[in-house]
């Protein structure tokens, strides 16, 4: 049974959780839930949180090495949902705004895609995701996939903007086999990146086997 001090605590940390993904940087940062809040303070309403599978927790990796769980910081991590819905529904999210393209939509429209893309991927037991940032923060890949023998980048965009700066940095100190680039556009596989539509993330292990092979 849960003591009286934690239900509190596990209602401020979901509470948060909207506010956290709509950052640029999606860090999780416990000053978000309260000023002054300690890790310590709210470790019990992460976990049940997390047990009871209402949240999903992304940790940072350090190095995009084999496994990436060797090169886990306990400490950096992002927290998602457990779905769109969910998430679009705990910020009352009017869905004509959603249709429509709103101009002062674009900013949290990043966080919806990332949400989306973070619950396919779950779809899928083969697959452990984490995401990576350089040591000056100035540079992240939204999610590294460990695929047993790769490491894949991946970079999410929620429309059909295409510059992809952080993972072209990655790239190139990296060597990636492949890269994933998904967006509101068509496949297209480019020399050394594979753009993939959002639609078909589902599928995204198959293709890029089918690509490395």
């Amino acid at each position: 049974m849960l003591c009286k001090e934690v239900i509190p605590r596990i209602r401020m940390l979901w509470n948060s959780i909207p506010s956290q993904l709509a950052k640029e940087n999606k860090k999780f940062i416990y000053g978000i839930i309260k000023e002054g809040a300690r890790a310590k303070e709210y470790e019990i309403a992460m976990l049940w949180l997390t047990d009871c599978g209402l949240v999903h927790k992304v940790h940072r990796a350090t190095v995009p090495n084999v496994p990436l769980r060797a090169y886990e910081d306990l400490k950096a991590f992002k927290l998602f949902m457990l779905d769109v819905g969910l998430l679009s529904c705990m910020v009352r999210l009017n869905q004509s705004v959603l249709l429509s393209g709103n101009e002062l939509f674009k900013e949290f429209k990043g966080a919806l895609t990332e949400q989306y893309v973070l619950q396919q991927l779950k779809t899928s037991r083969q697959i452990e995701s984490y995401y990576w940032t350089n040591n000056r923060g100035n540079a992240e890949i939204d999610f590294l996939l460990d695929l047993g023998e790769m490491v894949v980048p991946v970079e999410v965009k929620a429309e059909t903007n295409l510059k992809a700066k952080s993972l072209k940095s990655y790239y190139e100190k990296f060597n990636p086999s492949i890269s994933v680039r998904t967006a509101m556009t068509d496949y297209k596989k480019e020399k050394w990146l594979l753009n993939i539509p959002l639609w078909a993330i589902e599928v995204l292990e198959n293709e890029i086997k089918r690509n490395i092979n």
